[in-house]
């Protein structure tokens, strides 16, 4: 072809064209079908009449497709013959090669020319699926549950888990805060359990964004004597958000003021209710300095291991999420490791994220070298060629030209995946309802008081309709934090600011995530946003925001030029791309903008308070002295739902 089309004799580009009737029959029968035929394509594929003669379904209706993904990968996927593909691609006039990579919409669209579903999926999930597809399950074994530790800081996080490995990391770390993400397996009578310890909920909370499940079970720390505090509520979000079951621990026991029936009531009013009072959440009393009643949290971490049926393959290839990635100056680039299923070994190829390697060597957590890893089990790998995004899933791969096509496609997509980054907001919210996407709204709510913050949750939900859900993640009391914008950004949420507003530096994390803020302070203005944004009817709004003034002391007329105004600028700023509007006795004359801004000869971008400048006005010459130049810009602004 090379960009020229399928050469009009070819056999395999083009269908024969139908065969003629037989002379003197009428062959009406023939012709309804083509009819119908010419029906059914019309719409779905935009191809000449020529080409509507002839219906060509996919061998496969349903099919996943992977970035990256091949013509000659694509045609196999559906069954049919590649340059049938090609020649499809022709009628719209892109031009392919069997080996040219297709854009996941392009494909998606392709697809249902065929009459084929599509599934997106990553590189890696595909491998998985089919793995899954062809996997015995008289090969899966039992593997050791994984735990993550949570809850407010200084409750006993780590502590606990010193206490249980019987080894002392807490003195270890400055000030006795856990600075970085730590995977530890500790021996229960015969069986493996695997703890992870975490700075924050952040971490946690960014491991699920990107799609990883590592965690089986939550112990939530919670202080005898000081009670539910607001990361303990956090905890709760971010365990209930990622759907794991939660096992309540009450530490420090040990101490005087220790009050575990408050604590229970206030777990309570949070919906854990003790199972010794009715309920289905665990609680173990336990004490990290005494040592006191760490077994029996241990045999209820394996009993409820023991309900979810944890069950993994060895034999497989190794799946693992990276949990930590940094840059040590003696090794390199290393990456913690937990293995989710398969064997990890020294010497597999590997795919994680934009990184394609070769393992060169593992480390188990207590530093010993090791020649493989099993499911559930940490491990540092050493030998990357560049650090790994925490969360990034590593999968051992077989095909080594696809895997590292893969890593070198998203190499080059990362910038432009970066600056297309794009989170739910009100306005893509009703977008997707009227095209019938978007099922659930998740919702964050920060508010001034704990009773306006239940009184708007009870409020918003009641909102849901058999079309849409809406689903609190969380409502909590004070200024929206950075905790909150990581939740957001991690569960697809919009934030609801009631008589709050956002922290320095949350506002900055919202802005660079694109997490939606919104700021009220009635609550039918809410509740009337939110149900527009459900039924489809939010239009954008601007309203006009001022930026500065400026008078006009001299006019000059200069030849191929036009009119320039010498200015002084009165108040404000007055920007090179604003909106102008021009005065005179108060009365606007013109509205437009600026067609020159400059500072004696240069141009610049801006003219502040106090300082002189010569202005000219697009297509409008009809300035003198005395006139007022105002600057102003339009803001796209939450509709004023009373108007």
């Amino acid at each position: 072809m090379r960009g020229r089309g399928p050469h009009p004799t070819s056999p395999v580009l083009t269908p024969p064209p139908p065969s003629p009737a037989a002379p003197g029959r009428r062959d009406t029968g023939r012709k309804r079908a083509t009819q119908r035929e010419r029906e059914e394509v019309e719409g779905k594929l935009n191809l000449s009449p020529r080409r509507q003669q002839e219906r060509i379904e996919a061998v496969n209706k349903e099919i996943t497709i992977s970035e990256g993904i091949t013509v000659k990968e694509f045609s196999e996927k559906l069954g049919i013959r590649a340059a049938l593909v090609i020649k499809y691609l022709v009628d719209r006039k892109i031009f392919a090669t069997i080996n040219q990579t297709l854009d996941e919409k392009l494909a998606e669209d392709l697809a249902k020319s065929f009459g084929a579903k599509t599934t997106k999926m990553s590189y890696e999930e595909e491998a998985v699926q089919v793995i899954d597809l062809s996997e015995v399950q008289g090969n899966q074994e039992t593997r050791p549950p994984v735990v993550t530790i949570m809850g407010h800081v200084d409750h006993g996080k780590t502590s606990l888990l010193d206490a249980i490995r019987l080894t002392n990391v807490a003195d270890k770390e400055a000030g006795g805060i856990t600075q970085h993400i730590g995977a530890y397996h500790v021996d229960v009578n015969g069986r493996k359990v695997v703890f992870i310890d975490t700075p924050g909920h952040e971490a946690f909370t960014r491991m699920r964004s990107r799609g990883s499940k590592v965690t089986d079970i939550v112990i939530l720390v919670v202080a005898a004597d000081d009670g539910v505090m607001p990361q303990t509520r956090e905890a709760i979000d971010h365990a209930r958000a990622a759907k794991v079951p939660i096992i309540v621990a009450v530490n420090k026991i040990d101490k005087p003021e220790a009050q575990p029936d408050r604590v229970k009531q206030q777990l309570t009013d949070l919906g854990l209710m003790p199972e010794d009072w009715g309920g289905e959440t665990i609680f173990v009393p336990v004490s990290a300095k005494e040592k006191t009643n760490l077994e029996l949290l241990l045999e209820m971490i394996l009993l409820v291991a023991d309900v979810q049926e944890l069950k993994a393959n060895p034999a497989r290839p190794a799946v693992a999420t990276v949990l930590e990635a940094q840059l040590d100056r003696g090794r390199g680039p290393v990456a913690t490791l937990l293995v989710r299923n398969g064997i990890l070994r020294v010497g597999d190829h590997y795919l994680c994220g934009t990184v394609f390697g070769k393992v060169r060597a593992l480390f188990d957590d207590r530093g010993s070298p090791i020649r493989e890893v099993g499911p559930s089990m940490p491990a540092e790998l050493l030998g990357l060629e560049s650090l790994p995004e925490v969360g990034d899933t590593l999968q051992v791969v077989t095909d080594l030209t696809k895997a590292r096509q893969i890593a070198e496609f998203r190499e080059t997509k990362v910038r432009e995946t970066a600056m297309a980054k794009t989170r739910v907001s009100l306005e893509r919210f009703h977008a997707q309802m009227r095209e019938g996407e978007r099922k659930e709204l998740n919702i964050i709510i920060k508010a001034d008081v704990g009773g306006t913050a239940e009184v708007l949750s009870e409020t918003l939900q009641k909102l849901s309709t058999e079309k849409v859900q809406i689903r609190v993640l969380h409502a909590g009391v004070g200024a929206i934090s950075e905790n909150d914008v990581t939740l957001a950004s991690a569960s697809d949420a919009v934030i609801v600011g009631f008589n709050v507003r956002p922290e320095r530096k949350a506002s900055e994390l919202a802005d660079y995530e694109k997490v939606d803020l919104r700021l009220h302070t009635i609550i039918y203005e809410l509740t009337d946003e939110i149900k527009k944004a459900m039924t489809g009817l939010l239009e954008p709004v601007y309203r006009e925001a001022y930026l500065g003034r400026a008078e006009v002391r001299e006019v000059f007329r200069i030849t191929k030029v036009g009119t320039v105004a010498g200015c002084y600028v009165q108040d404000g700023t007055i920007p090179r791309d604003a909106q102008i509007r021009l005065l005179r006795d108060n009365v606007v004359v013109h509205t437009g903008r600026l067609d020159s801004l400059k500072r004696f000869k240069n141009d610049v971008a801006e003219v502040k308070n106090g300082f002189e400048c010569g202005m000219a006005i697009t297509n409008y010459n009809d300035l003198k002295p005395g006139d007022v130049i105002e600057a102003f810009k339009k803001e796209q602004v939450a509709p004023d739902l009373n108007a």
